[in-house]
């Protein structure tokens, strides 16, 4: 029996029932923005379960447009369902529709792609994006999930949390970061610090070689971080004497994003 599948029958009626239900979100997130086509057995193998229960599965997310088959391949993607049961959520975030026309300006105005991400307590995710219109760029798909403790939202998020839960964060594996040790850790702290400090976030070519990210903070009326604004592009377009100048741009834009919301950066 793998992790994903849990018992199908125990003195709990209700057990059958959850186990079901934590099958099915297993198979959807399978799917990712690198591999938005994914078969029965790839599948199967990702989550751990029987082909048969995956088939059972997908056979009822396409009822329901949650997935979609591929004409040609026959493989399954996300379907538009989805957009119908997040809509209401992504609606409901002020600080997505807040940070909007910002993010619009921001990309005009340094040619580079603009994202907004939000925190969820171990991952930095998107939930808007104004993309480049250079040919090359980085994107930052919605929905995209970072725990990378290079990432620069990352940063951004965690220079705000306490050093212990920065240390449970990192040594329990919730946060990657290669090679963590002691050393590296109280490093990263005295980063972090830096972030706080300085207002943004880099991470020059540390995640992946070919991409710069800046990030910057978006705070509410309380002075807490609420969500990052975000600037990833391609290494080859900023080098370090304009890094400078992106980095300021961010916190910039995050700085409207806070006053848009009504939010005050702390002292």
């Amino acid at each position: 029996m793998t992790s994903a599948e849990a018992p199908e029958t125990s003195g709990n009626g209700d057990t059958k029932g959850t186990s079901v239900i934590v099958n099915a979100i297993a198979v959807l997130r399978s799917f990712t923005a690198d591999e938005p086509l994914l078969g029965v057995t790839e599948i199967a193998n990702r989550v751990g379960l029987h082909k048969s229960t995956v088939s059972r599965i997908l056979a009822t997310f396409e009822q329901e447009h949650l997935v979609e088959r591929d004409p040609e391949t026959r493989r399954f993607r996300l379907g538009l369902g989805l957009i119908a049961v997040a809509g209401p959520l992504l609606a409901e975030l002020e600080e997505r529709r807040v940070a909007y026309p910002v993010l619009r300006e921001l990309a005009e105005q340094t040619g580079e792609t603009s994202a907004l991400m939000v925190w969820s307590g171990s991952d930095s995710m998107c939930v808007e994006q104004i993309a480049s219109h250079h040919q090359i760029k980085h994107t930052t798909p919605l929905g995209a999930r970072y725990n990378d403790a290079l990432s620069a939202s990352v940063q951004v998020f965690l220079a705000a949390e306490s050093p212990d839960r920065v240390r449970t964060l990192l040594r329990s594996g919730a946060i990657t970061y290669p090679g963590l040790d002691d050393t590296s850790l109280e490093a990263y702290l005295i980063r972090l610090g830096d972030v706080a400090r300085r207002g943004w976030a880099v991470n020059y070519g540390e995640s992946s070689l070919d991409e710069v990210g800046v990030a910057a903070p978006v705070y509410d009326h309380r002075g807490d971080i609420v969500a990052a604004v975000l600037i990833p592009a391609p290494r080859f377009r900023v080098s370090p004497d304009t890094l400078q100048s992106l980095a300021e741009s961010c916190s910039a834009a995050a700085g409207r994003v806070t006053s848009r919301l009504g939010g005050a950066s702390p002292q």
